[in-house]
C-alpha cells in the first residue's frame, strides 16, 4: 500500500508561517499531519478512487495539517470560531450567529484560509462527470444532420 509521508520542509515552504522551527518544532507538524490523516487518506490507492491525483492529495494534506494548525493556535489564544452577533460584559453573555453554510463540516472549514482552500480543492476534485469535446463520438447523437 502506498502512502504519502509527511515532508516537512515542502509543509514549511508551502505555509512560510509555519517555517520557523524553534515556534513550531517538527514533531508538532507530524502530530498534526497524523490528525489529518484522520480526515483525508494519504493511502494513495484510495484517494484514486476518490478521483484525486497524488499531488491534490498531498496538497489536500497539507492544508488539512494547516487548518488544524491554525484551530490549535486559535484555540490556544481563547478565541472561539464563529461570527460574533452580539456580548454582553456585565454577567458575561456571548452569542453567534449560526453558521451560515449548508452542514457542519463546511463551517468548520471555513474557520481558516487553509481550510477554505481545502474545501474548494475538495469541491473540485469531487465535482465529477467528464468533459466530452465536440469531436467525441457521444456528441454525435445530439447533432442535427
Amino acid at each position: 500500500m502506498a502512502t504519502i509521508q509527511f515532508n516537512s520542509a515542502l509543509f514549511r515552504a508551502l505555509f512560510p508561517v509555519y517555517a520557523n522551527t524553534v515556534e513550531v518544532p517538527d514533531i508538532v507538524l507530524q502530530s498534526q499531519w497524523d490528525a489529518a490523516t484522520g480526515y483525508i487518506t494519504n493511502n494513495t490507492i484510495t484517494a484514486s478512487y476518490l478521483r484525486m491525483n497524488t499531488g491534490q492529495q498531498t496538497q489536500a494534506l497539507n492544508l488539512m495539517t494547516a487548518h488544524l494548525m491554525a484551530l490549535n493556535q486559535l484555540a490556544a489564544t481563547g478565541q472561539q470560531g464563529g461570527l460574533l452577533q452580539g456580548a454582553t460584559i456585565d454577567k458575561v453573555s456571548v452569542t453567534l450567529t449560526p453558521p451560515p453554510e449548508a452542514n457542519q463540516w463546511q463551517w468548520w472549514l471555513n474557520q481558516t484560509p487553509y481550510g477554505q482552500q481545502l474545501l474548494s480543492l475538495l469541491q473540485v476534485v469531487s465535482a465529477g462527470g467528464f468533459f466530452f469535446t465536440a469531436g467525441a463520438p457521444v456528441v454525435g447523437a445530439f447533432r442535427r444532420r
